[in-house]
């Protein structure tokens, strides 16, 4: 069990590592999809979520926990791609956890890389999220400019699900998914801050030194756009769940 410290209204659980982040965050989501199995839950991507999805498939597979009624939410997809393409978000949640758990795919939401019409596709997404009544569970990550999803610094706390510009941070920081930066896309469609703060509850995951300066920021720092992720702090159910490295500027 990690160290838990709660700073204003966020709940600060530091663990020892990567590890222990992991299967911190799988047993919040276990514990609620047991609760409530019809649970709506809002996913992330990037590498930090891994670790806690193979505990949740591994979990699944011991019986200890039954996605089939569960239904789900991604935050972002890259804009430009299918389903199909290896590197789109669809096929990473395929891959890293819906292919091997007994969740209805038909449940799992991801928003369009491809489209006709994006203000419309976008709409389609925020309606599909209320006409589930909302997210109950919402799991995050943090990018070393303190984005959420991919809601950049100086997106307004208001924003809803939308296409938006990637920084050159940020692609530089997912470079290493690519074969070479020339291949990451440069814009992305994303849920909004208001979407996000709207979910019940939200898990934030970060580990490694060089999430600790975007961590401090979005837990003491100023609320505001520069800090996209500052705005959790006015979140009432709240909790970080970071590695000794991330919190070592805490």
């Amino acid at each position: 069990m990690g160290r838990e410290v709660v700073v204003g209204k966020i709940k600060v659980i530091i663990c020892q590592d990567k590890q222990e982040v992991s299967r911190e965050a799988a047993a919040i989501f276990i514990q609620a999809i047991n609760s409530n199995p019809e649970i709506v839950l809002g996913l992330a991507t990037g590498g930090t979520p891994v670790g806690m999805y193979k505990e949740l498939i591994e979990m699944n597979k011991k019986g200890k926990v039954n996605f089939s009624k569960v239904k789900s939410f991604n935050l972002d997809e890259y804009a430009g791609l299918d389903g199909s393409h290896p590197q789109s978000y669809r096929f990473f949640m395929n891959q890293n956890l819906f292919n091997h758990i007994n969740i209805d795919k038909s449940n799992t939401y991801v928003p369009e890389g491809k489209f006709c019409d994006c203000e419309q596709s976008c709409r389609n997404y925020e309606e599909a999220i209320k006409k589930n009544s909302g997210i109950d569970l919402q799991l995050l990550g943090i990018g070393s400019n303190g984005h959420i999803a991919f809601n950049e610094p100086g997106s307004p706390e208001k924003s809803r699900t939308r296409k938006v510009d990637l920084t050159a941070r940020t692609i530089d920081d997912n470079t290493r998914f690519f074969d070479n930066r020339n291949q990451v896309p440069t814009q992305a469609i994303t849920m909004g801050i208001e979407t996000i703060l709207e979910a019940k509850q939200i898990i934030l995951l970060a580990t490694g030194a060089n999430k600790a300066t975007a961590v401090t920021g979005a837990l003491k720092g100023p609320v505001g756009s520069r800090l996209p992720a500052s705005f959790l702090q006015g979140h009432s159910a709240c909790t970080f769940i970071v590695d000794k490295a991330a919190a070592c500027e805490l």
